[in-house]
């Protein structure tokens, strides 16, 4: 099988490829920046910009499956910067024209636990996303790419997976999320700010998460045509957060807490039913351990 992964420098893309190959599967990636943590996925990714349709035109066309994780995902930058969402959108159709041009029928596509927004659920299930809970623009190019994916599978017999990540941390991210975040501010001992005091989400590991779509290629007849929470199913505050992060840190941070920003959603723990019952997925990493894992791993690369 061979599996085209496109966002393959990005912190899901990165682990993923590098799973992939450690089980000496035929993988390209695409990205518009080179893969700067792993030399052989360096090697097997195409640098093109995904927004650009005459670019697309240098994506292999003899590809069994597309795995697209690439877009811009910061929640609140898109709020900032809603020309970012766009690109999602035009990213998710190019990628998509190139599978239906090229007779791919296999594609899965990163969603995100975005698209169920501030709905005042404990607990949410797949069927439980609607249009009137989208919170910010990048909520809406996540439920717009969903539908783009629904359409082409009925119009164009493209078989499908769609994932809704949720909160992933752990390596390959040297990003402003949450985690490394705090990782960071920790260690120089500055203030770990919180925006919103009752905020409660969802957090996964990464290689939980790598754990779902690697299940969801191997077990693809099973799988398909079909959408799954691909996260840890237990909720955390993000004050419960900053003061693991800071204690197994042993930092001196004062933790500040400032009022929820514009988009963002205050309240997330998935059922993540479907996914155990259809693929076997079984989340391993809580985030304590988690946490004690990420931090190690930024101790020796970052």
């Amino acid at each position: 099988m061979s599996i085209l992964v496109t966002g393959s420098s990005g912190t899901i893309g990165t682990r993923l490829c590098e799973r992939l190959l450690g089980e000496n599967m035929d993988i390209v990636g695409i990205d518009w920046k080179p893969n700067k943590w792993v030399k052989a996925i360096n090697d097997s990714t195409i640098l093109l910009d995904l927004r650009n349709e005459a670019e697309c035109k240098k994506i292999p066309m003899h590809i069994d499956t597309i795995v697209h994780l690439a877009a811009n995902a910061r929640v609140y930058e898109l709020v900032e910067h809603p020309d970012r969402a766009r690109d999602n959108f035009l990213t998710t159709f190019n990628i998509l024209e190139h599978a239906r041009k090229n007779n791919i029928r296999r594609f899965l596509f990163a969603s995100s636990r975005e698209c169920y927004g501030n709905a005042g659920k404990k607990m949410y299930a797949e069927e439980d996303a609607k249009l009137h809970t989208c919170e910010s623009p990048y909520t809406a190019s996540k439920i717009g790419g969903e539908a783009l994916v629904e359409a082409y599978k009925r119009c164009y017999d493209i078989e499908t997976v769609i994932f809704r990540f949720s909160n992933v941390y752990g390596m390959y991210d040297d990003s402003v999320r949450v985690v490394p975040l705090f990782i960071r501010q920790a260690r120089a001992n500055n203030p770990l700010t919180i925006y919103g005091k009752k905020k409660y989400l969802d957090f996964t590991y990464i290689d939980d998460t790598v754990d779902g779509i690697v299940l969801a290629l191997k077990k693809f007849e099973s799988a398909k045509n079909d959408t799954y929470n691909i996260a840890y199913g237990e909720g955390t505050s993000i004050l419960d957060l900053a003061e693991s992060v800071k204690n197994l840190m042993g930092s001196t941070s004062q933790i500040l807490v400032e009022e929820s920003r514009t988009g963002e959603i205050v309240h997330f723990v998935a059922d993540i039913s479907k996914a155990r019952k259809k693929m076997g997925y079984n989340p391993q990493i809580p985030l304590q351990d988690g946490i004690k894992k990420a931090i190690e791993w930024y101790s020796t690369h970052t």
